[in-house]
């Protein structure tokens, strides 16, 4: 299976299946020196964890990291670094009746015909277990951004019609509620929204919202690999998401050039901007305004609901899909979105190191 690499300088690599025997990442390019410990894995992973709310799948996994190498007394040696979860609560039996159908909404029916074979437990490569092996190289890619200056937050922006607001808006809020969201009266509504949703047998959506502060100016380059378009790429690969925009997004579509672009101005030897539609990047390179990226998550596809699909006897047949699924994917995908932003801007940081030749002989003098 090609594709399970990402990043050029700051590379990783995924691996793993949901229901085999742990899920992995290598990462390779981390600097020497950083200080890691396994608590600074697990604090990102506890976030994405399930079990921990009802509006997640009921599986409870603890997903402890084991940092297996690249760290020696407690500091990153410039090697790569390779990091387990260990898969413990898998119920394979569930996906059993799976093996003989195609379940709406998810990648079984693509995964037979690429490669005429598919793990139907959980998903496999395709589930959102997956999304562990991120996180993990994530948290590394932001504490190395935090050596910078520079931090990564997301938070969930709308669950299915609700919507925060940014009037009252709280980031410590996040982390008070089950759906992430920075807004306490947004996230009680958004509650009785999944509720209702869950006894429908049914599931919902939403935006993941991310900033990325103190962005240094001069990042990404000016064709294919744009900063705009490396994190597209970053965030489009996390399963489910169906949309991505930077800065006004779509929403430039209805404005005037006039209404759009970003004026400039001088504050003693800085140049700033009076807005930030943009996004914090112009011509695919960062302009030192803050980044603000958005991810629009589909509705969760495993649902209880009776659906109608085939099996592979091309038989027309009806399903109730059963297992532990969550009722929606935004809470627990905020922090892959933070973590896959993390580490493209990092690989992007830098590749920038070479874009001079001054910032050659400066680093070699």
């Amino acid at each position: 299976m090609a594709g399970s690499g990402f990043g050029n300088i700051f590379r990783i690599t995924t691996w793993g299946e949901s229901h085999g025997t742990g899920i992995g990442v290598v990462v390779d390019g981390c600097p020497a020196g950083l200080e890691l410990a396994p608590e600074d894995i697990q604090v990102y992973l506890d976030r994405r964890k399930p079990g921990q709310s009802k509006y997640t799948t009921p599986r409870s996994e603890e997903d402890r990291v084991e940092i297996l190498s690249g760290v020696f007394d407690g500091k990153t040696t410039g090697t790569p670094i390779s990091m387990i979860v260990y898969n413990k609560t898998q119920r394979s039996s569930d996906y059993s009746q799976i093996a003989e159908y195609y379940r709406p909404g998810h990648a079984d029916y693509t995964f037979d015909e690429k490669y005429g074979f598919r793990d139907y437990r959980g998903g496999g490569r395709s589930s959102g277990r997956e999304t562990i092996g991120r996180v993990a190289a994530g948290a590394i890619a932001c504490k190395l951004l935090n050596e910078l200056g520079i931090t990564v937050e997301a938070y969930a922006k709308s669950i299915g019609d609700v919507e925060i607001d940014y009037s009252v808006f709280d980031i410590k809020e996040r982390d008070n509620n089950p759906v992430a969201m920075p807004d306490k009266n947004a996230a009680k509504m958004a509650e009785l929204l999944l509720q209702e949703k869950m006894e429908e047998k049914d599931s919902v959506g939403g935006v993941v919202e991310c900033v990325v502060k103190n962005m240094k100016t001069g990042v990404g380059e000016p064709v294919f690999d744009k900063l705009d378009a490396c994190l597209g790429k970053a965030i489009m690969s996390i399963g489910a998401v169906k949309g991505f925009e930077i800065g006004s997004g779509f929403n430039a579509t209805r404005l005037k050039g006039s209404e759009n672009n970003d004026s400039f101005y001088a504050k003693g030897k800085e140049v700033l901007k009076m807005t930030n539609n943009a996004g914090g990047i112009l011509g695919g390179i960062s302009d030192g305004s803050d980044i603000v990226l958005r991810a629009a998550f589909k509705p969760t596809p495993s649902i209880f609901k009776e659906q109608e699909t085939v099996n592979k006897n091309m038989e027309n047949i009806k399903v109730q899909i059963k297992g532990r699924h969550d009722p929606i994917i935004v809470p627990r995908a905020v922090v892959v979105v933070e973590a896959m932003t993390a580490v493209t801007i990092l690989d992007l940081l830098l590749l920038s190191m070479t874009s001079t030749l001054s910032g050659i002989k400066k680093f070699f003098k």
